[in-house]
């Protein structure tokens, strides 16, 4: 317990009860840190942010589109005029439209970049201005994916986007690193979310196949993500940016 004690934190997308975000949340506050809460889900966000603060955990909640800037502009306001500095931003919120090349349209294509990489350089640029100006450093968590990394059937317009988070973080980092800001890339593989659901139904035999390919013959949990976030977002990494943390069970590694 302590781990982010006293450290003003934000996390996109974390609406979902069973999704990254949400559980990177209560991650954070489980370790004693306020937790700004965002999502395009209003309700939802401030369903966790009850269920945080039930837990005697500190978090507020607030609506944000994280594809407009006008919207990263309000909440950057709302936490800076709340509690006068942002400590943490993990920019988690995303979305796959999985399909093959030739079925993929502009839109798709142009939907996923928006929502999974122009978001985290809204935020990123926002949270960096107000680090600076504070002047006590910071981290910012980039949530991309082992699709950003290598190769993945149907993930054309994600893998892009989710590639561009990667080498993005890493600019970053090397041009906060004297602010004492770092930036760090978490690269999830199959993680059990809802969205796991949907694929188990469709295609139930495939789906076994898949998790059967992992070397560790499972599927990670929304937790095991969160833990890396939490590192990332301590102390304890305080000499850890420009990294890619890969959180997938074995499979890059084969």
């Amino acid at each position: 317990m302590g781990r982010l004690e006293g450290k003003i934190t934000l996390v996109t997308g974390a609406g979902n009860p069973r999704g990254l975000g949400a559980a990177t949340a209560h991650r954070f506050a489980q370790e004693g840190a306020f937790v700004y809460i965002t999502d395009l889900d209003a309700a939802g966000a401030e369903a966790v942010a009850a269920e945080i603060r039930s837990a005697g955990g500190h978090a507020e909640a607030q609506g944000h589109d994280v594809t407009s800037e006008e919207s990263w502009d309000a909440v950057m306001t709302a936490v800076e005029q709340g509690h006068g500095r942002l400590d943490v931003l993990v920019n988690n919120a995303g979305i796959a439209i999985l399909k093959p090349l030739e079925q993929l349209t502009a839109a798709d294509w142009k939907k996923q970049n928006l929502v999974n990489l122009d978001s985290v350089f809204f935020g990123t640029q926002r949270a960096v201005a107000l680090m600076r100006k504070v002047g006590k450093g910071g981290s910012i968590v980039n949530l991309s994916s082992i699709a950003g990394q290598v190769g993945v059937p149907m993930c054309g317009a994600y893998a892009a986007a989710k590639s561009g988070v990667r080498t993005f973080s890493k600019v970053v980092a090397m041009e906060c690193a004297a602010d004492g800001i770092r930036c760090n890339s978490v690269h999830p593989g199959m993680i059990e979310t809802a969205m796991q659901d949907v694929a188990r139904q469709d295609n139930p035999e495939g789906f076994k196949q898949i998790v059967a390919a992992i070397p560790m013959k499972r599927m990670g949990a929304p937790v095991d993500i969160a833990n890396m976030n939490l590192f990332l977002a301590s102390d304890e990494s305080n000499y850890v940016t420009g990294c890619e943390l890969v959180v997938d069970g074995g499979v890059t590694a084969m």
